[in-house]
């Protein structure tokens, strides 16, 4: 018997050093290509910033030009921020020719740094600030080519007089149209009470519409610490937040905050208000590795449909629209009363014009198996892997999906 239990375990251990060999060092994807930021000011420490690089992020957030050099060398990059660019009364500016001067000085001290991606300029503006925010982007832009003006919108579901306009749709256009940014960058905090609420489904399906519509790819600002009555950060609450992104197509994920601010009752970001790191720390990196390891896959998928079942968010789509997906049975084992499975489908296609599924779970308690009905009868699943990023046949025990989880799916 002691023989058999040495052999078995030696067997296991096995199996697993074999598998933990297959996977890659994971490197943060290009910050151009998907960003992984921390949403706030850039912090001056070395140690912090390659912390950050280390939980899997690539932009390290806001900084100071003085600061590029080390961020340059923890392997991040970051937008500037300076009064330079960012200090103005945007509804009274001073002569362009003043405006040219301040930010030619800060262009010759960041020169060709490649930390710098682009600067700050304004978070959640009123419709109103948007021709001033415009006219320094532009000089902003012909000063530092390639650079990228940082501007990120309200949700939707704020009045319209915090907009400055009567549709959302209107507001968001304006930072492609005015402004001229190449990616829509918004937040919608909508983890209440144990669940997330439907405002975060929404503004993700108008979010992506307007990404369609204005091609230009879309970030989301998502929560990654508790304040106010949101609820505390979760293994589940960040796969549900970053795997509704990627189902709806997103280009990039904003963690606000890396850092908890001392004030009010912020707390259980990555890193504490002691500069230590929190539980949350390790759950931010594990998710950012699954992004690492999945973004190379869905940067080349184009998105052609989100669907949800079986309650639907406003202006969100039945699956019974899905042109892939016939149904699909979410069921437990050894629980009573089993809880009912609530999911989203993203479609997608990539340059082949081969189909390729993401589900998600919506539940935040509740782990499901899942069993999938396609339209087209007898077709192969090819499962990507989060942690390598590998395709690999579906099987085995790969139909189950963590509270928020996702599981990204070709069809062959």
């Amino acid at each position: 018997m002691i023989r058999f239990r040495l052999a078995l375990l030696t067997v296991v251990v096995s199996t697993f050093a074999a598998s933990a060999q297959q996977f890659p060092n994971l490197e943060p994807p290009d910050p151009k290509s998907f960003a992984i930021m921390a949403w706030g000011d850039a912090p001056s420490d070395a140690a912090q910033l390659r912390g950050m690089r280390e939980a899997g992020l690539n932009i390290a957030g806001f900084c100071r030009a003085e600061d590029l050099d080390k961020i340059r060398d923890a392997g991040l990059a970051c937008f500037v921020s300076d009064p330079r660019i960012a200090g103005y009364d945007w509804q009274a500016l001073p002569p362009d020719s003043e405006i040219r001067s301040r930010i030619g000085a800060l262009a010759h001290q960041i020169g060709s740094n490649r930390a710098a991606i682009g600067f700050f300029l304004r978070d959640e503006p009123h419709a109103a600030l948007m021709p001033g925010l415009a006219r320094v982007a532009k000089i902003a832009r012909d000063a530092m080519p390639g650079m990228w003006p940082y501007v990120n919108l309200f949700p939707y579901r704020v009045s319209a007089e915090r907009l400055g306009t009567d549709t959302y749709d209107k507001y968001v256009r304006m930072l492609v149209d005015t402004i001229g940014q190449p990616f829509l960058s918004y937040d919608n905090y909508s983890l209440v009470g144990g669940e997330m609420l439907d405002y975060f489904y929404t503004n993700l399906e108008i979010v992506r519409r307007l990404s369609i519509e204005t091609k230009t790819p879309f970030w989301n600002c998502i929560l990654a610490n508790a304040h106010f009555n949101y609820m505390e950060p979760s293994d589940a609450t960040f796969h549900l937040q970053v795997y509704a992104t990627l189902a709806y197509g997103g280009r990039g994920i904003q963690y606000f905050t890396y850092f908890a601010p001392d004030v009010g009752n912020y707390r259980l970001a990555a890193i504490d208000q002691f500069g230590n790191r929190t539980a949350t720390w390790e759950r931010l990196r594990r998710i950012n590795l699954e992004i690492a390891a999945l973004a190379p896959t869905i940067l080349k998928l184009r998105s052609t449909g989100v669907f949800h079942y079986p309650d639907v968010p406003e202006q969100g789509k039945p699956l019974a629209a899905s042109r892939l997906v016939r149904g699909i049975e979410m069921t437990q084992r050894f629980v009573r009363p089993p809880a009912a499975g609530r999911f989203l489908v993203g479609e997608f296609e990539d340059g082949q014009g081969r189909p390729f599924l993401m589900i998600v779970n919506r539940d935040l308690n509740n782990s499901f198996q899942f069993r999938l009905h396609l339209v087209k009868e007898n077709a192969k699943l090819i499962r990507i892997s989060p942690y390598s990023g590998k395709e690999e046949a579906f099987g085995g025990e790969m139909d189950w999906l963590a509270p928020g989880a996702g599981i990204l799916l070709r069809i062959e």
